[in-house]
C-alpha cells in the first residue's frame, strides 16, 4: 500500500491567512494534534498545536504567527512503511502527501493510519502471538515457519526489530492459532528463547469457567 492510497480526504489543509484560533479549532475538530499549511496551492509547511500555544495572540494570521515551519511530507508513491517511518521520526499526526511536483494533494492522520496497519498485519485476525529473541545469524524465517508449521499452524504476520542495548534481535509472529503451547514447546526443543507470548489456552479457559461457576455458587 502507498501513500496515495492513504489519504483522508476528510482533513482539509489550512490557509496561510488562517488563524491560530481556526487551527486550534480544526486541530480539534479532526482530533490531530498537526495541520499542514497552504500558500496560493503551494505546501508552506506543518504547524503543530504545541506551537501554537505558545503563541500570545492566536487571533494573528499563521504567515504572522510563523516566518518560518517545518516541511515534513511523503510522496504519494511511497510505501507505507515509509509513511510510518517519516511519522515517527518527527512525532506527526498528519503527515501530508505531495506528488512528484511537489504539489500538496491530501494528508494522512495516524488514527487511520494504525487502522490500515492492524488490517495489514492480519493483527484483527484469530489467532495468538509469540515474540522470539534471537542472534542475528541465528534468524532464519524458514525454520522458523517450518516449526510452526509442523504445530499443523501458520505465520498470519511477522516483525522483526532490533534489541534495545543488546545485539540481539526480536522476531514478533501472529499465528492462527489461540493455544500455542506446543509450538512454544517445539521452539524451545529448538533452544529459541522465548520472549513472551499472548494466547489463550485450554487450561485458562478452563480455569474461568470454573471460576465463574465458584462465583454463581457462592452468590445463590
Amino acid at each position: 500500500m502507498i501513500a496515495k492510497e492513504l489519504i483522508n480526504e476528510e482533513i482539509p489543509p489550512l490557509k496561510h491567512t488562517d488563524t491560530g484560533e481556526k487551527a486550534l479549532n480544526w486541530m480539534d475538530e479532526f482530533k490531530v494534534l498537526h495541520l499542514p499549511v497552504l500558500k496560493n496551492g503551494n505546501f508552506v509547511g506543518v504547524v503543530s498545536e504545541s506551537d501554537i500555544l505558545d503563541q500570545k495572540n492566536l487571533e494573528e494570521s499563521l504567515d504572522k504567527l510563523f516566518q518560518h515551519l517545518p516541511r515534513p511530507y511523503v510522496f504519494e508513491e511511497d510505501h507505507l512503511y515509509q509513511v510510518l517511518t517519516k511519522m515517527s521520526e518527527a512525532k506527526l499526526t498528519f503527515v501530508p502527501v505531495l506528488n512528484k511536483e511537489e504539489k500538496y494533494i491530501g494528508g494522512i492522520d495516524v488514527h487511520y493510519l494504525m487502522t490500515v496497519l492492524a488490517k495489514t498485519g492480519n493483527m484483527m485476525d484469530v489467532g495468538g502471538i509469540l515474540v522470539l529473541e534471537v542472534q542475528p545469524h541465528d534468524y532464519s524465517l524458514a525454520q522458523i515457519a517450518q516449526i510452526v508449521e509442523s504445530n499443523n499452524a501458520k505465520i498470519l504476520s511477522s516483525y522483526v526489530m532490533n534489541v534495545p542495548d543488546s545485539n540481539k534481535i526480536e522476531v514478533t509472529l501472529k499465528i492462527n492459532k489461540v493455544d500455542l503451547e506446543r509450538i512454544v514447546r517445539t521452539f524451545e526443543r529448538y533452544e529459541y528463547t522465548i520472549k513472551a507470548t499472548f494466547q489463550k489456552s485450554k487450561f485458562q479457559d478452563d480455569l474461568k469457567f470454573r471460576y465463574e461457576a465458584l462465583m454463581n455458587y457462592l452468590s445463590l
